[in-house]
């Protein structure tokens, strides 16, 4: 864990957090603030059907909205309950500025990334597959890159990354009932198992189904809470933007510790340019690949900036995030604080569902990157095992422990793959631009991949 712990502050601090303003910011640039502008296209395409005529693929299509639900599965887990919780309990309330600040730009980043899966997506037995693997090899005609970042997918994603949600929701559960976590971890092991042997389309329902429902009853409660606290607000964002530039701090480095938790945290949280997401774009059947490029940036906001948020305000309207409590913990003293035992009850069904829903798109994400590696039955099969076994590791470990993984695997990905986007940016800038061009002249945008007469997209074909 220390050598996991120093590799992991050094990428970071050094490399991590230029990578992600630097990119952002040459994205927002050149996409001229797309993720803003297009705003209202964003929603009008939420539920854009599948109807792009591509018989190949039968009729068990992914619709936008199924892949826009993978991917938000996977983004709306316990980073944003125990992650924002942590953040608040290291950085202070002014980490809180900090994600949001890499949320709006962010959101240019995951526009790139998603767009590009779409561009260079493959075809399925019953349906696309792709991510960055894909675009790193057909895009970039650089195949070690690709096995580089599925090993690092499938590491970071497939593997560490479900150690995180299973110990926040063993632990929950654990507390409440007075179960062993072990046993808890054993029952989350069966039930994720139930679901992943059942294939991307089972996948895909469960989380379409849940999503919505999981993310709105929570954004409800928050919505209740701020209301009831209505005049404290004023100082809460103040509080926040004070603690954010340090101006309230003594310590020289207190605005370094918030700015690294907020983007830390932000990015475990919306995984823009991480390179999860991707995956679950390049599923869609759509007609030109900016729609779901334009939903993945929604997807950003709709995590930090709605669900991240519900939980901070949770917790600094509370005045509980100097007591010493971190994670899970936290967020659940300041529920309490607020509801009574109601909202411990509340608090734990929503850890279940953020959890075992992220647990279930993580392994779709590490499923895509071993069909990369080796697309072979007998392969799925043990990966499918073996999740269910990392699942079981979760009530095992302690909470910093599975921290401290998750944040290397974090770094790794997220330098791999903005490497790729960058140096494949011309495609996506481009296809914004025809996509653009067909909407000024009236038309449904419709992609043509003799735009790109010297990439291999078998996908459009």
């Amino acid at each position: 864990m220390e050598f996991f712990n120093t590799l992991s502050d050094l990428l970071w601090t050094y490399i991590v957090i230029t990578m992600l303003v630097g990119c952002a910011l040459y994205f927002t640039w050149n996409l001229r603030a797309a993720q803003f502008t297009m705003l209202p296209t964003m929603l009008k395409n939420l539920f854009r059907p599948s109807d792009q005529p591509l018989e190949s693929i039968g009729n068990r299509k992914i619709s936008s909205f199924q892949a826009f639900a993978i991917s938000l599965s996977s983004r709306v887990g316990t980073g944003n309950l125990a992650g924002v919780a942590s953040a608040i309990f290291i950085g202070g309330p002014g980490a809180v500025f900090w994600m949001w600040v890499m949320a709006l730009l962010g959101a240019a980043t995951a526009f790139m990334e998603a767009t590009l899966a779409q561009l260079f997506k493959r075809h399925g037995k019953d349906s696309f597959y792709g991510g960055p693997a894909y675009y790193m090899k057909y895009g970039l005609k650089q195949p070690w890159m690709g096995v580089l970042f599925a090993c690092l997918i499938i590491y970071g994603f497939g593997l560490s990354n479900q150690i995180v949600q299973s110990n926040t929701l063993c632990d929950a559960l654990s507390n409440s009932f007075h179960v062993p976590m072990q046993y808890v971890a054993g029952g989350l092991a069966l039930l994720t198992l139930a679901i992943i042997f059942g294939g991307i389309h089972r996948i895909a329902r469960f989380c379409a189904m849940i999503v919505p429902f999981m993310a709105l009853g929570y954004i409800v409660l928050a919505l209740y809470i701020l209301v009831a606290n209505i005049t404290e607000i004023p100082a809460m964002l103040s509080l926040i933007v004070r603690s954010a530039f340090g101006w309230e701090q003594a310590a020289g480095g207190a605005v370094g510790i918030a700015v690294m938790q907020g983007v830390k945290r932000g990015l475990f949280s919306n995984e823009a340019g991480e390179g999860s997401a991707p995956n679950a774009a390049a599923t869609a059947t759509i007609p030109h690949p900016v729609y779901q490029g334009l939903l993945q940036s929604l997807g950003v906001f709709a995590d930090t900036l709605v669900i991240c948020t519900c939980t901070a305000f949770i917790i600094l309207l509370s005045g509980l995030y100097a007591d010493g409590s971190d994670g899970i913990i936290l967020t659940g003293h300041a529920m309490e604080h607020h509801l009574g035992s109601f909202g411990g009850w509340f608090l734990l069904a929503a850890i279940f569902l953020f959890a075992y829903s992220t647990i279930i798109a993580n392994y779709f994400y590490g499923e895509t990157n071993v069909r990369y590696i080796c697309d072979k039955p007998w392969a799925i099969t043990l990966f499918r095992c073996m999740s269910g076994v990392v699942v079981l590791m979760g009530g095992f470990m302690s909470l910093q422990q599975a921290w401290s993984i998750v944040d290397l695997a974090m770094a790794l990905m997220t330098i791999t793959n903005l490497i790729a986007v960058l140096l494949l940016s011309r495609y996506a800038f481009r296809l914004l631009k025809d996509f653009k061009e067909q909407r000024k002249q009236g038309k449904e945008p419709v992609f043509n991949p003799d735009l790109f007469p010297e990439a291999d997209l078998e996908g459009w074909k």
